[in-house]
């Protein structure tokens, strides 16, 4: 996979840190990053190296203490909470390792609601939906609660989820952790397989090594800094 000359997303010299126990704790020191549109991106780094926190920062979760983090050009740090909800909701899907269904809702129902949250016509998303269930082996599960699934099924709902309304930008933090290795790899071959399918761009969080090489780059962080890059 090729990167464009011109940065798909842009970091530049991000911070940021919170309160712990009445003291300032510094996560991220000076983050520099570009990523190009369409490649697979792994962080990786030891627990506390600030990989979460990246992620939540490029998907506009929150905003960096300081720094630019520009998406397509647009800066988010310009963006006010409001905002940053609006463009999380058209531009960023998310995947998380504790899968983060809503239990009262079918699973048909947790793969309609960004598209519900976009103001997707009802008989459209329904249909887009239903392919995409069909593409993953669950379509038989579209009226079945997520309680009644196990966790690779689960985890498989999480994703079309977060493919559903077609974002640009796909981020995953340790999408594999709650699985055992042989559903992981499954469900890490689904994911590869759905995101190259769609030209998105991937920005995944992994302890692992192994889950790191399926990436086209990967990006390890260091007490909160760019410690290296390879491809």
């Amino acid at each position: 996979m090729t990167y464009s000359s011109h940065p798909f997303l842009e970091l530049r010299n991000v911070h940021h840190g919170y309160r712990e126990a009445g003291a300032w704790r510094e996560v991220l020191r000076g983050v520099d990053l570009d990523v190009g549109e369409g490649g697979q991106v792994a962080l990786v780094g030891q627990s506390g190296s600030g990989k979460s926190t990246l992620l939540h920062l490029i998907g506009g979760l929150d905003a960096a203490r300081a720094g630019r983090i520009r998406f397509e050009g647009q800066d988010l740090a310009g963006m006010g909470e409001p905002e940053r909800t609006l463009w999380r909701r058209r531009h960023v899907g998310f995947i998380y390792q504790f899968f983060n269904l809503i239990p009262t809702l079918t699973v048909l129902e947790n793969v309609l609601l960004p598209l519900e949250l976009n103001g997707v016509l009802e008989a459209a998303g329904r249909l887009t939906a239903l392919d995409l269930l069909g593409e993953v082996g669950l379509l038989d599960r579209a009226d079945s609660y997520p309680d009644r699934l196990s966790g690779g099924e689960q985890q498989r709902v999480a994703i079309i989820r977060a493919l559903v309304h077609e974002p640009r930008l796909v981020l995953a933090d340790e999408p594999t952790g709650n699985l055992d290795s042989a559903t992981g790899e499954q469900v890490l071959d689904l994911l590869d397989r759905l995101v190259r399918a769609r030209g998105r761009t991937l920005i995944l969080v992994t302890h692992s090594a192994e889950v790191a090489r399926r990436a086209d780059r990967v990006v390890r962080l260091v007490d909160g800094r760019l410690a290296g890059s390879t491809t």
